[in-house]
C-alpha cells in the first residue's frame, strides 16, 4: 500500500476515500431518478478512463469507441438470450472479441504508419462497419433489436445480471473504483512510462528503444477489452439493443467526453467529466421538463458549449487546475 501512495498528499487520500465513502451510501438516500443518474456518472467515468488508457496515456486517438461498447454488450446478451450462459461467462467472449477487434484495427494502423487523424478515421469506420453489419445480422434480431428477458425486480441475481437498479449501480460502483486502481499501477509501472514516451514523443521513445509497435497494441487491445466489460453491463441495465443506437458515432463521442472535460490522461478527469457533464446535463433536462419546455437536440448543444469552454478556457481540462487550487497534486520528490 504504501507503494501506491508514496508522496501522494494525506488530503488527498482522505478526499478519496471520503468520496468512495459517500459513493457507496448514495443509493441509501437517492430516489429513484438520482439512482439512474448516479449509475449514468459512474458508467461514463468508467469507459472513460478506458478511453484515457489509449488516449490520454498512450497518445492514440480513437472516435470509435462504441465499437467496442457493442461487441462487448451483443456477445454477452446474445449468449445469455439463446443459451442462457451466464453474462460473466460471456465476458471472456465479449472480452475476447473486442480485444482482437482492437487489436486488428491496431495492426493495420501502426503496421502501416497510419497515425494521427488518420488512425481517428479508422477508428470511426470500424465502428461504421460493426453498425451496418449488426443490422443484418439476424442471429442477434438485426435492426430489429435484441431484447433481453426482463427479470423481477423482488430478488438481485448477480450472477445472471439480474436485479434492481441498486444492484447495478454497485456493479459499475465496482468497476470504476477498479479501472481507478488498474490505471494508477499502469501510470507507476514500466509500460506507462512508455506510454507517456510515446505520447510526448514517438520519435524520441523509438530513439531510447521503446518498442512503439508493441505498446501502442497493448494501449489499444487493454483500452478495448476495458470498454467492453462496460458494454456488458449496458447490455443487462438497459435489457435492449438496437445497432444505429449501440454503435453510432454519437455515443462515441459521448464517451469520450468526460475525460476530455475533466482532464485528458489524469486519474480523476474522467470522473469529474462525467459527474460534470452527466449531471449538469440531467439537471438541465429535469429543470426544462418541469417548465414545460421541450426543445429536440438541447442536451447536444449543451454538451458542445460544455467542450467550447473548456476548450478556450481550460485546455488541461476542469480537474487539473481544481486539484491545484485544493492542493491534491503529488508532492515533488528530492
Amino acid at each position: 500500500m504504501g507503494g501506491l501512495v508514496e508522496g501522494v498528499p494525506r488530503r488527498s487520500l482522505v478526499s478519496l476515500a471520503a468520496l468512495l465513502a459517500l459513493l457507496l451510501v448514495f443509493p441509501l438516500f437517492a430516489s429513484g431518478y438520482l439512482l439512474a443518474v448516479g449509475f449514468l456518472i459512474l458508467y461514463f467515468a468508467y469507459v472513460g478512463q478506458a478511453w484515457n488508457i489509449m488516449m490520454g496515456f498512450a497518445g492514440q486517438l480513437s472516435l470509435g469507441h462504441s465499437l467496442y461498447v457493442g461487441l462487448g454488450a451483443y456477445a454477452a446478451a446474445a449468449l445469455y438470450v439463446h443459451f442462457g450462459v451466464s453474462p460473466w461467462i460471456g465476458l471472456g467472449a465479449s472480452v475476447a472479441i473486442s480485444a482482437a477487434a482492437g487489436g486488428l484495427i491496431g495492426f493495420l494502423a501502426f503496421r502501416f504508419g497510419v497515425a494521427g487523424v488518420y488512425f481517428a478515421i479508422l477508428t470511426i469506420a470500424f465502428a461504421e462497419f460493426a453498425r451496418i453489419g449488426f443490422d443484418h445480422f439476424t442471429w442477434v434480431r438485426g435492426s430489429s433489436g435484441l431484447f433481453l428477458p426482463v427479470a423481477s425486480y423482488a430478488a438481485n441475481d448477480l450472477w445472471n445480471l439480474r436485479g434492481s437498479p441498486v444492484m447495478f449501480y454497485y456493479v459499475m460502483l465496482a468497476l470504476t473504483v477498479g479501472a481507478f486502481w488498474l490505471c494508477h499501477a499502469l501510470l507507476r509501472s514500466r509500460t506507462g512510462y512508455y506510454w507517456l514516451a510515446i505520447r510526448e514523443s514517438p520519435e524520441a521513445a523509438q530513439a531510447l528503444g521503446v518498442n512503439l509497435f508493441r505498446y501502442k497494441m497493448i494501449a489499444v487491445m487493454l483500452s478495448a477489452a476495458m470498454t467492453s466489460l462496460a458494454g456488458v453491463v449496458f447490455a443487462f441495465y438497459y435489457n435492449n439493443l438496437f445497432p444505429e443506437q449501440i454503435f453510432h458515432i454519437s455515443r462515441s463521442i459521448e464517451l469520450i467526453l468526460g475525460p476530455i472535460i475533466g482532464g485528458i490522461g489524469t486519474l480523476l478527469g474522467p470522473l469529474v467529466g462525467a459527474l460534470l457533464i452527466t449531471g449538469l446535463a440531467e439537471g438541465m433536462r429535469e429543470l426544462m421538463l418541469r417548465l414545460g419546455i421541450d426543445v429536440p437536440g438541447v442536451k447536444q448543444v449543451f454538451y458542445g458549449l460544455c467542450l467550447l469552454v473548456v476548450v478556450v478556457f481550460l485546455p488541461d481540462g476542469v480537474w487539473p487546475p481544481l486539484a491545484r487550487a485544493l492542493g491534491f497534486e503529488r508532492k515533488a520528490k528530492r
